[in-house]
């Protein structure tokens, strides 16, 4: 039986259809994996964020590169072991590079108590005059009181400095690190956090400094090698990938860098910029709270998430928002991290610092989504007792609880030692 012949032009038709068909419909890029070679995951978890990136990235079905999925990092002892705010302070006393504050009126810089702010006059009124670095150099009195309120949140005679240091949204010394900065510009700032990170960058691992009377500071950081090539995977995948740190703005930017993120994809604790370009002593606001009050920590994390990224009016931006608004991924270390982690709508990956509030969610797991994950080097070994999960209260003094607002029953730690290879 001879089959029907079809005419060149429809043929021809049918070609050009297709044609336009594949050309509206092009192909989805590859897929990029963390990389094989690079030792430190623990398999199953490199096997999860593997299947993250396959299923929510650019070359998942769903993608959409209009409302690209968000993924946000805390930085200090997440993304580097050790703190580049503490780093930078450090450079800051051992430059004399903390500006007297004007009329030395130290209530300036922060709601300090009477008793810290007489403390600092004591030691630091002679170091400089007003607007001039502070020779903290050479004044180990000055360094020593500066030091103390920012690294004990109390005087060198052991009084208070603040009347409430810590609550869910702000921890006044980390918001202090960024005041000081001001009489800087944003340049300046940079500069010294640049000076910082390579001066502890190039240090030997467990090196230590001395400041004052004040022994054995972490004096390096380093840069986990997993980390940055997780952010690189995720950014080749078509992600949105953010830095929201309690460090200062400019400090957290320069850092940022070292793996690929901009600084218009940094948050961290914002300084009011001047008429004259220089920072200033008061905290950009955030949610409808009294500017100051809140700051990247612990649930302000979450407001400046849903205020700086997500757009959300200030209403809304302490409240969890829905799952269409919030970051499908979140990683950190510390109790400071809870409610930005537990945001995180597909995976939330924790490095295990011991930290009770953090481990508790992490093992309890209610989600079925939490990564515990140990440190890339030197990691900790096996807390001995269970995580206090049942009777541990927060910064508000109430039980702590999981990403549903359930107690949690007390954890054992079962993730720790060194990652498998």
């Amino acid at each position: 039986m001879r089959t029907a012949s079809v005419p060149i032009a429809a043929l021809l038709a049918v070609a050009a259809i297709a044609s336009c068909h594949d050309a509206a419909s092009p192909s989805r890029p590859s897929v990029r994996h963390l990389d094989p070679g690079l030792p430190g995951w623990l398999p199953q978890n490199r096997a999860r964020l593997d299947a993250l990136l396959e299923s929510r990235g650019a070359s998942s079905p769903g993608y959409d590169p209009v409302h690209r999925p968000v993924a946000t990092f805390d930085w200090d002892n997440t993304m580097m072991r050790n703190d580049i705010g503490d780093a930078t302070m450090a450079w800051l006393l051992t430059h004399d590079a903390i500006l007297q504050p004007p009329g030395r009126d130290w209530s300036l810089t922060g709601p300090l108590t009477p008793a810290a702010v007489q403390a600092l006059h004591a030691a630091c009124d002679a170091a400089a005059e007003p607007g001039r670095g502070l020779a903290t150099r050479e004044s180990a009195g000055c360094a020593d009181a500066i030091l103390s309120v920012y690294s004990d949140d109390k005087t060198m005679a052991g009084e208070p400095a603040w009347s409430h240091a810590v609550t869910l949204t702000t921890h006044e010394s980390y918001a202090w690190l960024a005041r000081l900065l001001a009489g800087h510009t944003p340049a300046e700032v940079a500069a010294a956090a640049r000076a910082a990170y390579r001066q502890d960058a190039q240090a030997p691992v467990g090196a230590t400094r001395t400041i004052g009377t004040h022994a054995g500071l972490p004096a390096y950081v380093r840069i986990y090698p997993a980390m940055r090539d997780l952010v690189g995977a995720l950014q080749a995948d078509g992600f949105d990938v953010w830095i929201v740190s309690a460090s200062p703005q400019h400090v957290s930017e320069v850092v940022a860098g070292e793996v690929g993120i901009a600084a218009d994809h940094v948050v961290g604790v914002r300084t009011v910029l001047g008429a004259d370009g220089r920072l200033g002593y008061g905290l950009e606001p955030c949610g409808e709270a009294p500017a100051g009050s809140v700051i990247t920590f612990n649930q302000g994390k979450r407001c400046f998430i849903n205020r700086v990224i997500f757009g959300q009016p200030a209403a809304a931006q302490l409240a969890r928002a829905d799952a269409a608004r919030r970051q499908v991924f979140a990683a950190g270390d510390s109790d400071t991290d809870v409610a930005f982690v537990q945001d995180a709508t597909a995976l939330k990956l924790v490095i295990n610092r011991n930290r009770v509030q953090l481990m508790c969610n992490a093992y309890a797991n209610a989600g079925g989504s939490w990564l515990v994950q140990p440190m890339f080097f030197d990691p900790l070994p096996k807390r001995a007792d269970p995580y206090p999960c049942s009777t541990t209260l927060d910064a508000a003094g109430a039980p702590i609880v999981d990403e549903n607002g359930r107690p949690m029953g007390d954890q054992q730690d079962s993730v720790f030692g060194l990652p498998v290879p």
